[in-house]
């Protein structure tokens, strides 16, 4: 017993009994790294939320700045590319102030500063933004949070726990961008049957619409783009008749409607495609799309011109956008004809009259704007058919 309870003494006295302040002193200085750690973290995970407020208020602001800029795209002077230019900042900016980010309510983007404009264009290789090139197509915004001094949506982001190592608060910076993409074509994007690429089956021919943007033609119809309203009188775009005319250059019966995804343009169908466009249901059965990349062509079917069955169907789409094809080349007439189509062009019907003399159907350039739009490489494929404003790299 003696011998038992000396060897115990010695344990209790030995170098072992020693170790217990050491697990103490080791777990307190563990502690400390672990809670350094987890402050670390939570600045880390805060910087992140905060980025990706940031890039929300950045990608909204981008997004609605491109909506103004459709306006610019167009044929004419008015409004002017610096007109343009500030309503895309404007709405920039209000876009993205309705925003917040971190402890701020309101993300602060400077117009001058943290904006800029361009043109976005594809040439066959891959697309290229040339900053400052008109018309503006193209808009870039960056959102901040690091400047100094700042009280506003920008000021840099004070953290929490990374005072302690010296570091009070974080920069950051992100940037978006966005575009109306040059169109070479349109594409179903919902369900067959449920929507409608905004194409009317009328075909005009290049040499004609190449003298109108040369400068030929009348200017007898007014457009209002804020009222929608057709007026007689000068808006300073020049305009084409899409009812055919004895053109030498061109076979007898020359520009009637077009069949698209239909095997034969029955009035009840061109009354369709004339009021709401060409279907989901009607691309499907051409693939899904039709496009015409630069320096390329597609052969569509023709039907007879343009006649009284159809007018009160142009009528109701009087200042309505629309794309129509063009064609190059034409063999053989009404129902019979083959179309060599080339491109694609946005018009808005002005002035319908298929009843009497002097029958016209008056329509004019106007921009085209559809999520059917299928982008790609348009240097001469289309003129005024563009996307959707989304965002790009």
């Amino acid at each position: 017993m003696t011998t038992r309870l000396s060897f115990i003494r010695k344990l209790r006295s030995g170098p072992w009994a020693r170790r217990k302040g050491n697990i103490i002193v080791l777990s307190a200085a563990l502690m400390v790294v672990l809670m350094g750690f987890t402050a670390f973290g939570l600045d880390i995970g805060y910087i992140s939320m905060v980025r990706c407020q940031l890039n929300s208020a950045s990608d909204g602001a981008a997004l609605g700045g491109a909506y103004e800029l459709a306006s610019g795209l167009g044929p004419g002077t008015n409004p002017s590319q610096s007109t343009v230019a500030n309503a895309a900042k404007t709405a920039a900016v209000n876009v993205a102030g309705s925003n917040r980010a971190g402890e701020k309510n309101s993300v602060l983007v400077n117009s001058s500063d943290n904006i800029r404009l361009g043109r976005r264009t594809n040439n066959g290789s891959g697309w290229t933004n040339s900053w400052g090139t008109q018309p503006y197509n193209l808009i870039e915004v960056s959102a901040i949070r690091g400047s100094a001094g700042s009280g506003s949506g920008d000021a840099a982001l004070p953290l929490f726990f990374a005072r302690a190592l010296g570091q009070s608060t974080a920069n950051l910076s992100v940037t978006s961008r966005a575009a109306l993409l040059p169109g070479i074509g349109f594409k179903v994007v919902t369900n067959p049957g449920t929507g409608y690429a905004p194409i009317l089956p009328i075909a005009y021919d290049l040499p004609s619409w190449n003298a109108l943007k040369a400068g030929t033609g009348n200017d007898d119809y007014s457009y209002n783009t804020t009222t929608g309203a057709v007026t007689a009188g000068s808006d300073g775009i020049k305009e084409i008749d899409l009812y055919p005319y004895g053109n030498q250059s061109l076979v007898p019966g020359n520009r009637g409607t077009v069949k698209i995804g239909v095997s034969n343009n029955s009035t009840a169908t061109l009354s369709d495609q004339i009021r709401y466009g060409v279907s989901d249901a009607q691309l499907n059965a051409i693939g899904g799309t039709i496009e015409i990349p630069s320096g390329s062509s597609i052969t569509l079917g023709g039907n007879p011109g343009l006649s009284a069955a159809i007018k009160d169907d142009l009528t109701a789409i009087i200042g309505q956008p629309r794309a129509i094809p063009i064609f190059s080349a034409v063999s053989g007439p009404g129902n019979n004809a083959q179309f060599t189509i080339v491109r694609f062009v946005g018009i808005r019907i002005l002035f319908v009259q298929l009843t009497g003399g002097n029958k016209r159907v008056i329509a004019q350039p106007a921009v085209v704007i559809s999520d059917t739009v299928v982008a790609g490489n348009a240097t001469t494929a289309s003129d005024y058919v563009y996307t959707k404003p989304k965002l790009v790299e």
